[in-house]
């Protein structure tokens, strides 16, 4: 899973950033051109572990105690909802294994390792290898610098210092080799892959979020790329995606984002270039990586039978980090100083490059809008452009020839991922859990979709994110941006939701808010704000560009 990719940020869905071996995953597998996660890094992370929605397992908002009495909002995954890990690894009896950023136990402050050692695996700070992982590399919280990740683990041993040339996705996905390696037995070609125990590894970058970290000569590969600026990206991913039949000729493209500004208005148009050719630069080293556990699982013969999934955790991120935000800004916690001595500089200054360990800095919502054409929106809403993830899932052995490089266009979410694991693990996912009656599981099985295109969720899909509510029903999406008014579209005409049909079908409108009334009070979902806003200040949390 990668970490705030937009939707055409890979070569298979659009995108122009070298992705050769995502391509090549997708090109041989099966595309899902509609699924959905759950807007934001935590609550999707809390989805992907448990298969419920993210309210159902603590982590309605985000990974802090929201103090509003409400087992829903208490910032960790539920004690008593059982993780994919521990379903598989208790009653499925596979090895479990974990790499990468987790994001579903509590906070980590990055400029506090005390924090850290105090509070790391207790009550209110599960880690992986508390929850079913029987071996996890990676952070324990959010995000930081890619050259000295805060919150840095391997299993209950927490790491505070690493080495120089240390850069967290290569370390991701090396330790991801090494694992596939140990549990299939080495290289030994001689050893019977089928009597070894079968494994489950979850893989969670933390690329492309910010910060924008990346080596020189990577970020070098991509300099000059982006001086035509965003709207011609958009216009030139809109067409690729037409191209490849992952989106309708007859969906238009949302136009420019209402906070962005045309290229033409835009200063320091180098560092700006500068800025997407690090991102880029993230993605295309995320991908090289891939391509090395690709290799070691073809290396233990173990490919053609291993099934393998990509995805997103939500859409491309619209937060600028402000380069004034001053002392008291929450910006500031990422001021660390690195393992050799540099001291962080956090904000997006014009007068500096990024890529570097001493900076700090994020694209910003106009390459975010880039990242997510032909959509509207960002991570965070449940508009398109926060929701819709680059999905894809190959399994040369478990599907159906004539199936192979084809796209699948019908709706599912990402707790239907663990629905399908389960299936194919031949597991039952439990009535009880340490002798607690567990809720049924929300996510549905996709596995027939891969030898019966017609397989369709046949369940409604709901989301709630700091206010922004939706609820998909077939065709039809009703979706709310805190703040205004219900709007109602059909997705097979209008997947762009650029043509509001609510003032013209009343009816269809009052059942499906009675549909996601019904969900938000089964979920315990609460009204937002979740606390008063304090009179003459914005709710911040809505305006991530003015971070």
């Amino acid at each position: 899973m990668a970490d705030d990719l937009g939707f055409s940020d890979v070569g298979c869905f659009g995108s122009e950033i070298e992705t050769p071996n995502i391509d090549a995953l997708g090109l041989s597998g099966i595309r899902f051109s509609q699924m959905y996660n759950c807007a934001r890094c935590c609550p999707s992370r809390a989805s992907l572990m448990t298969g419920l929605y993210p309210h159902q397992v603590g982590i309605g908002h985000m990974v802090h105690d929201s103090n509003i009495n409400s087992k829903a909002y208490q910032g960790y995954l539920r004690s008593d909802r059982p993780t994919i890990a521990e379903v598989l690894k208790d009653f499925g009896g596979y090895k479990t294994l974990m790499v990468g950023k987790w994001h579903v136990g509590g906070e980590y402050p990055p400029n506090n390792p005390e924090h850290w050692k105090e509070h790391a695996g207790d009550d209110t700070h599960p880690t992986p290898f508390q929850r079913g992982f029987q071996e996890h590399y990676g952070t324990l919280g959010g995000a930081g610098s890619f050259y000295d990740p805060p919150s840095l683990v391997h299993n209950d041993k927490i790491i505070v210092k690493t080495p120089d040339d240390y850069y967290y996705t290569d370390n991701i996905n090396d330790e991801a080799c090494r694992m596939i390696r140990e549990a299939a037995g080495g290289n030994d070609i001689d050893k019977d892959r089928n009597k070894c125990q079968p494994f489950f590894l979850y893989v969670a970058h933390l690329a492309p979020h910010w910060p924008l970290h990346a080596p020189s000569d990577v970020i070098a590969k991509y300099r000059g790329r982006y001086s035509d600026g965003w709207d011609k990206l958009r216009e030139k991913r809109y067409a690729s995606l037409r191209e490849q039949g992952i989106i309708k000729d007859e969906w238009k493209c949302s136009p420019r984002d209402e906070n962005s500004l045309p290229w033409e208005e835009a200063t320091n148009k180098d560092w700006e270039d500068a800025k997407m050719a690090t991102y880029a630069a993230q993605i295309d080293i995320m991908d090289r990586g891939i391509g090395r556990v690709i290799q070691a699982l073809k290396e233990c013969d173990i490919f053609e039978d291993t099934m393998i999934i990509f995805l997103s955790d939500n859409g491309g991120c619209a937060e600028f980090l402000k380069e004034d935000g001053g002392e008291d800004s929450w910006t500031e916690e990422y001021a660390t100083k690195s393992s050799d001595g540099t001291q962080t500089i956090v904000g997006n200054d014009p007068s500096r490059l990024p890529g570097d360990r001493s900076t700090f800095m994020s694209y910003g919502l106009p390459w975010a809008n880039a990242s997510n054409s032909p959509f509207r929106l960002f991570k965070s809403w449940v508009h398109e452009g926060g929701i819709s993830t680059p999905f894809l899932l190959h399994w040369p052995n478990g599907t159906k020839s004539d199936l192979i490089g084809t796209i699948h266009n019908k709706p599912w979410l990402m707790n239907d991922i663990v629905a399908t694991i389960f299936e194919v693990a031949g597991v039952t996912y439990p009535s009880k859990y340490k002798g607690v009656k567990t809720p049924s599981l929300e996510g549905q099985s996709f596995l027939r979709v891969l030898s019966d295109a017609r397989t369709k969720r046949n369940k409604p899909i709901f989301w709630e994110h700091q206010g922004n509510k939706a609820v998909r029903d077939g065709k039809w999406k009703l979706v709310n941006r805190h703040g205004g008014n219900w709007e109602l579209f059909d997705m097979e005409k209008d997947r762009t939701e650029l043509h509001d049909l609510a003032p013209t079908k009343k009816r269809r409108v009052k059942q499906m808010i009675a549909m996601w009334e019904a969900w938000a009070k089964r979920c315990d979902v609460h009204a937002w704000p979740l606390h008063p806003i304090a009179k003459g200040e914005k709710d911040w949390v809505h305006f991530p560009w003015l971070w």
